[in-house]
């Protein structure tokens, strides 16, 4: 991608956030008693730059892909799974299929590096750069014109969708492998805090989960930069993810993160991008256990927490009405003046 394409400029608008926070503070409730409602409110009138945001259109995109570590038995499940959920996310039975009908949001599966040829059909993208990643522990899960090209497909995607508000979904057995060994490598922590059970590993199968990665970071230990990180750790769906993040972020889009993984593609976009966070909405604290220090380490605080890790943009999808509730009050809410209701100490 060009500089011009990794370049997202800040929201920095002290009379907008002056202007919304005194709209904020007249309305009829002791001032900040919403709470994060109203930082939430001020955000998303600073992303879009206007005093009542609105939300049209948004976009739950689900980013598949199956990793070449998942050979190396660091999932509890079998690579088949990634394409069969795909399956199952086109055919409207999985968990974010069931919470995107309910809160109106519309669902696209992207296809961006399963090993497996889907028949065509609406709701799901083909933008496969290749089937699936290699395996890390071996050398480069993607060389960098591969990683390039995924985050080109991303971009394209995001231009391509209307709306304004992009909520961030994935797919693929082997994934908080590839998130792991990122936030290792992007943040610093040690790899131990970084890595968690992912799709239910017993003690022994956590255990090989992280001999295998600590092999992941020796035979990747050259690489440093945010880019060349995400081709030798990462993988096709969190690279195209990547790709539509940055593009999302420019187009001032309201960005929903999901949990661990997507957490991972933000980072990467945020590390080329610092920028990036500011349109960021966090949904949820994953129990996937690097996902809370991460978050900190993003100076991220998530709206929800509720135990859950299973992805897919379920975590996004259950925080979306908190998103509508925050414009509503904003637009919708009462004044002390307009409503004729006495002040404190009036």
């Amino acid at each position: 991608m060009t500089a011009a394409h990794l370049s997202v400029a800040s929201l920095h608008d002290p009379a907008l956030a002056a202007r919304v926070q005194h709209t904020l503070d007249r309305k009829t409730k002791p001032q900040g008693s919403l709470g994060r409602l109203e930082t939430l409110a001020l955000q998303l009138a600073l992303i879009q730059g206007r005093e009542q945001p609105q939300l049209v259109s948004p976009q739950l995109v689900v980013f598949a892909a199956d990793h070449g570590i998942a050979a190396r038995g660091v999932s509890a499940y079998p690579s088949d799974v990634t394409w069969q959920m795909v399956e199952n996310f086109c055919a409207g039975g999985a968990a974010v299929s069931v919470l995107a009908r309910q809160h109106g949001l519309a669902v696209t599966v992207v296809d961006c590096g399963a090993r497996h040829d889907f028949a065509p059909r609406p709701g799901l993208v083909i933008a496969k750069t290749g089937a699936g990643s290699a395996d890390s522990s071996q050398g480069p899960a993607m060389s960098g014109a591969t990683c390039e090209a995924a985050m080109e497909h991303g971009a394209a995607l995001v231009s391509g969708l209307p709306g304004n508000a992009l909520l961030l979904g994935e797919m693929g057995i082997g994934n908080t492998s590839a998130a792991a060994v990122l936030m290792a490598r992007l943040s610093g922590e040690p790899l131990q805090a970084c890595v968690g059970r992912g799709t239910g590993l017993d003690d022994a199968g956590l255990a090989r989960k992280l001999a295998v990665l600590r092999e992941a970071l020796a035979a990747n230990a050259a690489v440093t930069e945010p880019l060349d990180v995400l081709a030798a750790l990462g993988g096709l769906e969190i690279a195209t993810m990547t790709g539509a993040v940055l593009q999302a972020a420019r187009q001032r889009r309201v960005i929903v993160v999901d949990g661990f993984i997507t957490t991972a593609a933000v980072a990467v976009a945020a590390a080329l991008a610092p920028a990036v966070l500011e349109r960021c909405v966090f949904a949820h604290c994953s129990a996937e256990s690097g996902h809370a220090r991460w978050l900190a380490r993003l100076g991220a605080e998530p709206l929800l927490n509720l135990g859950m890790r299973l992805g897919e943009g379920s975590g996004a999808a259950l925080a979306w009405p908190l998103l509508e509730s925050a414009c509503r009050v904003l637009k919708e809410m009462a004044s002390f003046d307009s409503a004729g209701v006495s002040e404190r100490g009036s």
